[in-house]
């Protein structure tokens, strides 16, 4: 009997610890790029509803052939305009980045997170719950943006990636002209 109760309290053990380690477990989004993957560790516990949005349009393929269409040297490379980005079906240059999806805006989830290298943002308009479905990679620091928008994650695999996107003209705010796309979004590693 005592042997059972052991049995048993080692199996309770294991399943807690179990359960604790799926709790714990890290999401992804992954962006191919011309020049190779680049892997995201999504933020759930500071941003969830940023988080699911994202995730949502990645496995509906949404995402998929979207424009980088704003990319400054130095700061960011600006993408996810799945209503006038997408360079295979109704690409416009003139208006990408003025659109969203077809889902409501959200509401900011700010952090203490700070904008640094491999920071992944939320892009919006002037009022702060207008974030829909673009996004930002950080190329350098940025803590004017801290507390400012939301951070949804981090690059964690192919920065290097990241860096050769096609730069925009800063003269006409980072604007680019024949512009990389991500081919891919998918949701995991």
């Amino acid at each position: 009997m005592k042997l059972l109760k052991i049995a048993f309290a080692g199996a309770l053990l294991l399943a807690t610890a179990t359960g604790s380690v799926w709790a714990q477990a890290k999401e992804y989004l992954t962006i191919q790029l011309k020049d190779g993957p680049v892997v995201i560790e999504l933020r759930p516990d500071i941003a969830p509803k940023h988080v699911e949005r994202m995730k949502a349009l990645a496995a509906a393929g949404e995402y998929d052939n979207v424009a980088f269409h704003r990319v400054i040297d130095g700061f960011m490379a600006q993408t996810g305009d799945v209503q006038y980005g997408d360079m295979e079906s109704g690409f416009n240059p003139a208006a990408a980045g003025t659109g969203g999806s077809s889902q409501p805006d959200l509401p900011a989830e700010f952090s203490d997170v700070p904008f640094e290298r491999g920071t992944v943002g939320m892009a919006r308009a002037q009022d702060p719950n207008s974030a829909n479905s673009q996004f930002f990679i950080m190329f350098a620091p940025g803590d004017f943006l801290n507390g400012q928008y939301t951070v949804v994650g981090k690059v964690v695999e192919g920065m290097e990636n990241v860096d050769k996107i096609k730069r925009g003209d800063q003269a006409n705010n980072g604007s680019v002209t024949d512009p990389d796309r991500m081919i891919k979004v998918t949701v995991g590693k």
